[in-house]
């Protein structure tokens, strides 16, 4: 199993929205027994917590479910558990490297954006305040799509 995990800060806006987005990918392409996907924040604000309804809403306007999705702060495990750990911003990114002092999964942390190269942007922003759910949809999406061509591309899916 190829275990997939999209942080961001709360893990209520960008993760979890990348995590709905990848799964129904994933599924759509038959690939749901080899790989698996998660999704969690930096910090614990929201624990237990649903998507924010900005992304809710964005999900159901194009009929991706989200049911399942709760919030959950990231564990040092899971460092251990994922191949592949994906994080929204630089700052996203940073606190993944602080989790990892030694480095000894720095090969597995990522940019979403790395993945969508024809992005004239390499962060996608943080719509809590802001309120660009649609605009981060886009960058989601693309990331997610490159993301699964890497994948099966480096595993021969």
């Amino acid at each position: 199993m190829i275990r997939v995990l999209f942080v961001c800060l709360g893990n209520i806006c960008r993760s979890p929205m990348a995590e709905a987005v990848f799964r129904k990918m994933v599924e759509d392409e038959g690939l749901s027994g080899k790989i698996s996907v998660d999704s969690a924040g930096l910090g614990g604000w929201h624990v237990g917590e649903p998507p924010h309804r900005g992304t809710r809403r964005v999900l159901e306007g194009r009929g991706i479910r989200y049911d399942g999705i709760t919030a959950r702060q990231i564990a040092r495990g899971d460092l251990e558990r994922f191949d592949y750990i994906v994080a929204m911003d630089e700052d996203n990114l940073a606190g993944l490297r602080r989790l990892d002092p030694q480095g000894a999964h720095r090969h597995k942390i990522s940019l979403l954006l790395d993945y969508a190269p024809e992005s004239d942007v390499r962060e996608v922003p943080d719509p809590y305040f802001t309120g660009r759910f649609e605009e981060v949809y886009r960058l989601v999406e693309a990331g997610c799509r490159g993301l699964l061509e890497h994948i099966r591309h480096e595993h021969r899916l």
